[in-house]
């Protein structure tokens, strides 16, 4: 718990704040803490063992990234709630099974944001439900595919890399 915190900015999504701390060995520091309400995201896979990526523009990173479907946690809500919703509006299946991955912190020197990972099996189609600020395509890829391309270092986002990784070791026999 800080000793004193001052927001610096307060946004749609994340709250920056400047914090005053004691560390546990009693040094004391000052830390600009990014706080963000967190998110979940889902492997996806149908049965015929394709795995659902998106191939999104993120203009923070100058580009377009392939991530699985995932979306921020809206207050009070769980995240499998959270992951069932971005599953449905990104993707347009519904599943009926469901499995934690647990969950991945990106850069806790900095952020609060923590990822709930999920993966999702008996799928069904739906219809989507794109945010306009949202750009991306939908691919259903072969999972071995997917798993050798986060292995590799083509696929980069953090959370898809180790929710392919987790999977495959859930899946393995």
């Amino acid at each position: 718990m800080p000793a004193s915190s001052r927001t610096i900015f307060d946004g749609r999504i994340v709250r920056l704040a400047l914090e005053q701390v004691t560390l546990p060995n009693g040094a004391q520091a000052e830390f600009e803490i990014v706080h963000h309400p967190g998110g979940a995201g889902v492997v996806a896979i149908d049965a015929d063992n394709k795995v659902c990526l998106l191939r999104q523009y993120r203009h923070a990173m100058g580009g377009w990234l392939w991530e699985i479907p995932a979306g921020k946690l809206d207050p009070g809500e769980a995240p499998l709630t959270t992951a069932m919703r971005e599953l449905e509006e990104e993707a347009g299946v519904r599943a009926e099974d469901w499995q934690s991955l647990g969950k991945v912190v990106s850069s806790p020197g900095v952020f609060t944001e923590v990822v709930h990972l999920f993966l999702a099996h008996g799928l069904t189609h739906v219809p989507t439900n794109v945010e306009a600020h949202e750009a991306f395509e939908v691919h259903w890829l072969p999972f071995a595919t997917a798993l050798e391309r986060a292995q590799n270092g083509e696929y980069v986002d953090g959370k898809t890399v180790i929710a392919l990784l987790r999977t495959a070791f859930v899946l393995r026999p």
